[in-house]
């Protein structure tokens, strides 16, 4: 169904964040009238307030052609969630309302459980720099509706596992999953949902799309339900010969470096010319809140890694550093656990923060030296106090949660800029 064909439709639209919103301001440019909107929040509702249904939203739900949902809310614990089970044939997402407009250039999709934004910064620098035309989008942050589709370009979509797995027709030329770990399992009930979702990337690709994977088990996967796209798979070797002439510490990190194989292979189908790629990737800054080592003083190195938001996001960055004073704690992922064997002996001393102590507690104790502190202020107070009685050794004061925010911080960006203000304030006094 094109676009023409869908002004004829109706919609309800279940979220009023920035996709929600960009869902209505896609309408109103569209000339798409027939839509009424809710969102748990009062005072969100409250905004768009002609826009609200004059029916129960309840009774609505199972009137309209199409319900467009916005990526967090969760379809088995809501408000409606017997209605939208009774409808889900007619959920839909900014991806599908994206993928029905006439797209001038070509889309590449990044998913995986961890290093998603990251990748797409890097392939945006690669192709920014040769001179191609390039729109970033997604779960990274600018809603995907609100990119410009008349302009011919390549457009990078960071896809969650929430907006896959209730997206029907998102059809990318260049398709990826970096790597897969239990994640999210709180929202998707099981991992081989979660795993179900990210693979909705391949299914409506043709014979003329590329779907690039390394993970064994998810090309299985592939091969088993026979997609129709051509099968990259990404083998380390290729790359591995060339990732030593990179002049980019950020880079050389394990995690990027394992999303870097992707790139390479990616700009290979793209036949982007790698002749100066060593110069434009030493150019490539990371990306905030991601590992950022943000300040560097006397023999001490801050690193805010606040987007960690599971141990096996954290993984990345105590593998990464040693001689660590380890921040950790908030809302734990489900089923989570802290497999620690090989990088306890990179930890100094561990901070607990957040508000639940018995599960960081129950996964530490035995394991690695800790303290409950509650907050990063108390956390850092009792770090700085221990550093300066070593002032000679090189250590690492590492925020790397492992957990979401939402105990105390409105997201992960709030709770790595807070860090980031409170060791330039402490810093003053005891460095």
């Amino acid at each position: 169904m094109n676009l023409s064909q869908l002004s004829k439709k109706s919609f309800a639209v279940y979220g009023l964040g920035l996709t929600g919103l960009s869902v209505i301001n896609h309408f109103k440019k569209n000339s798409i009238k027939d839509f009424c909107v809710w969102d748990d929040d009062k005072g969100k509702r409250l905004k768009f307030k002609k826009y609200l249904s004059k029916d129960n939203f309840s009774k609505k739900l199972d009137k309209v052609d199409h319900i467009v949902i916005s990526p967090g809310i969760n379809l088995k614990k809501n408000k409606f969630s017997n209605k939208l089970q009774k409808n889900k044939k007619k959920i839909i997402t900014d991806l599908d309302l994206f993928y029905q407009q006439n797209i001038k250039g070509k889309t590449i999709v990044v998913t995986g459980t961890n290093g998603k934004s990251t990748t797409c910064k890097i392939i945006e620098h690669i192709l920014k720099k040769n001179k191609k035309k390039v729109q970033v989008g997604g779960n990274i942050g600018k809603p995907i509706l609100n990119l410009n589709i008349k302009k011919k370009s390549f457009y990078i979509i960071e896809a969650s596992s929430y907006q896959l797995s209730n997206s029907k027709n998102i059809k990318p030329n260049y398709a990826l999953i970096l790597n897969i770990s239990k994640d999210h399992l709180d929202w998707h009930g099981n991992f081989k949902n979660y795993r179900n979702a990210k693979m909705k990337i391949f299914s409506k690709q043709d014979k003329f799309d590329y779907a690039l994977l390394k993970d064994k088990n998810l090309i299985n996967i592939f091969r088993k339900n026979k997609f129709s796209s051509k099968l990259k798979i990404i083998k380390s070797i290729y790359y591995e010969k060339l990732s030593n002439k990179i002049e980019n510490p950020h880079l050389s990190l394990k995690s990027n470096k394992e999303n870097m194989i992707f790139i390479y292979e990616l700009i290979k189908i793209l036949r982007i010319k790698h002749k100066n790629l060593f110069k434009v990737l030493k150019s490539f800054k990371g990306l905030n809140h991601r590992h950022e080592i943000f300040l560097k003083k006397k023999n001490i190195s801050f690193i805010n890694d606040s987007k960690a938001t599971s141990f096996e996001a954290s993984r990345l960055a105590l593998s990464n550093n040693k001689n660590i004073f380890w921040i950790v704690g908030g809302l734990p992922k489900l089923n989570d656990r802290f497999k620690l064997k090989g990088l306890n002996n990179n930890i100094i001393k561990t901070f607990v923060i957040g508000k639940n102590l018995k599960f960081f507690k129950n996964q530490l104790a035995g394991k690695v030296d800790f303290e409950i502190s509650r907050t990063i202020k108390k956390a850092l107070v009792s770090i700085f106090k221990i550093v300066t009685k070593i002032p000679d050794r090189k250590v690492s004061i590492l925020l790397s949660p492992a957990s979401a925010s939402f105990d105390q911080f409105k997201n992960f960006e709030e709770r790595g800029n807070f860090f980031k203000k409170l060791v330039k304030f402490y810093g003053k006094k005891y460095l």
